[in-house]
């Protein structure tokens, strides 16, 4: 994951930015990134914490440093500029890992309430139908996740996509409607 491999699209080698509403995803494609560099040990394994500093362990403490700073790297170039507060100072990428699962799967009704906000706003704007559709099914997804006593049906489900929907669908959405 280098710098010079990252776009305006919020994308670092064709991964998704941690953004907040794709956390499932990005998770998935971190874990598999931090896999293929030989650093997942680092964040679930037994390379988790950092070696006592010993004559004995010197050698292995500075390789968990190096390995360590490239893991960070990755974790913290891969989130977007709103959730990095949450994790710049923290020292260890099994830290970072446990903060954000902890900030992104919180059964509260902080959390929840964000993702009813952000589904009350979404509209499709730039993104094209499939984009927008998904983006929205993620949403009611997360809620349904976080309420299981309020799960969203799939009426409600539609009436969010409609709603969103660009003004140019205006006859399509009336020829359903009707």
């Amino acid at each position: 994951m280098e710098v010079s491999n990252v776009n305006n699209g919020g994308m670092i080698n064709g991964m998704e930015r941690l953004v907040g509403h794709n956390y499932k995803y990005w998770k998935m494609c971190m874990e598999a990134y931090l896999q293929g560099q030989d650093l997942w040990e680092l964040v679930a394994g037994s390379d988790a914490i950092i070696p006592v500093e010993t004559l004995e362990q010197g050698e292995s403490r500075r390789k968990w440093k190096i390995e360590s700073g490239k893991a960070l790297f990755a974790l913290r170039t891969s989130i977007s500029k709103e959730f990095i507060e949450h994790v710049r100072d923290l020292n260890s990428p099994k830290k970072v890992w446990d903060t954000l699962e902890k900030l992104f799967t919180k059964k509260n009704t902080a959390r929840l309430q964000f993702l009813e906000n952000e589904l009350a706003i979404s509209r499709q704007e730039g993104m094209s139908v499939s984009e927008y559709f998904l983006r929205v099914k993620t949403l009611c997804s997360e809620i349904s996740e976080i309420d299981t006593n309020e799960k969203i049906s799939e009426s409600q489900l539609r009436r969010y996509l409609i709603r969103g929907l660009k003004k140019e669908y205006a006859p399509f959405i009336t020829s359903i409607q009707g």
